[in-house]
């Protein structure tokens, strides 16, 4: 369905090795995983089932519980609310994580020099680990797993073209940002041949809204400002917001979207009070500015038209200065 470049047949064809003559592996993804680390995160564990491999699969923060409909929900650990890691593991495959200290506190169960298979579909991923598996390319990690799932000629079921599914859907916005191309709907279409109810988890993923949502994003609005004639917008969401609201991190999934998608807005930002002096930013683009540039700058990455990075400094004093960073791209 795709024309693969000889190097990513090659890394391809090191992924398969890996996976093939390797056991006991530890699948993990990046902190406060969204719907494209958790689909991959499952996806993975499903092909090593297939296969019958051994494995755990681990995540710093709890799994959302939108995604409880996936195969395997139940079996992902939350390593935030354990002491200490039970063991060590060698083998480590790392999915849509851009960077190695996206994984978090899971790094404590990584043992000695262990062999870490990086798949990821970020164009700022920094290559870590040993066999790297990176399609910039790629709409989302999901993809990249469905050629892996073919390449090693796998049988498809519906637990796994869910996780597909689910990957491309969510990080495409519902097939609605520029990554969706006709490579990504051509493999949506054969999910849909192997029974996956579109119509059921675009209602459930990207329709329904818990009153949480509703009462943070009444706050954020509020806080709702602009620079450079329009140009640049952005919401601000304080601890006070989170705790007042109830709200959690899902709660605060597609907040930055509001100010991006206001009419002559360039760049719409979401800033995210962790403590008094810890800030992150989530930054959104119409397609002029790329954000990951200026994400990556400053530690954090992503893509052309959706980053974020982490800030320590004062509220205040990270939206100045986020907004003269984009103020300066932007002459």
């Amino acid at each position: 369905m795709m024309d693969i470049t000889d190097h990513s047949s090659f890394q391809l064809g090191q992924a398969i090795r890996f996976i093939l003559e390797e056991d006991d592996f530890l699948v993990v993804s990046h902190v406060q995983p969204d719907g494209d680390a958790i689909s991959s995160t499952i996806a993975i564990g499903l092909i090593l089932q297939n296969l019958n491999k051994t494995f755990v699969m681990v995540n710093e923060d709890k799994t959302p519980i939108k995604f409880d409909y996936l195969s395997g929900f139940e079996h992902i650990q939350h390593a935030g609310e354990m002491n200490s890691a039970p063991r060590k593991y060698q083998n480590v495959i790392a999915v849509d994580c851009a960077d190695f200290s996206r994984v978090g506190i899971v790094e404590n169960w990584f043992g000695d020099n262990p062999t870490i298979l990086n798949i990821d579909h970020h164009p700022t991923n920094d290559q870590y680990g040993t066999i790297p598996l990176i399609q910039a390319e790629a709409a989302a990690t999901a993809e990249i797993l469905f050629h892996l799932v073919e390449a090693l000629e796998l049988q498809w079921t519906k637990p796994l073209a869910d996780c597909i599914y689910t990957g491309l859907l969510t990080d495409t916005g519902g097939f609605r940002y520029s990554n969706t191309s006709p490579e990504v709907m051509k493999i949506a279409s054969r999910m849909l041949e192997f029974g996956v109810e579109g119509h059921q988890l675009a209602e459930h993923l990207l329709e329904r809204i818990a009153f949480s949502h509703i009462h943070v994003l009444k706050r954020a609005l509020a806080s709702l400002s602009f620079a450079e004639n329009n140009r640049i917008g952005w919401m601000l969401v304080t601890q006070e917001d989170i705790t007042e609201s109830q709200a959690n991190n899902e709660d605060l999934e597609g907040l930055v979207n509001y100010p991006r998608n206001i009419e002559g807005v360039e760049v719409g930002l979401l800033f995210k009070e962790v403590t008094t002096d810890i800030v992150k930013v989530s930054f959104r683009s119409a397609g002029k500015i790329d954000v990951a540039s200026i994400a990556h700058r400053l530690g954090g990455g992503g893509h052309t038209r959706a980053a974020g990075c982490t800030l320590n400094m004062a509220m205040s004093e990270a939206v100045r200065f986020i907004v003269n960073e984009i103020k300066q791209e932007m002459v």
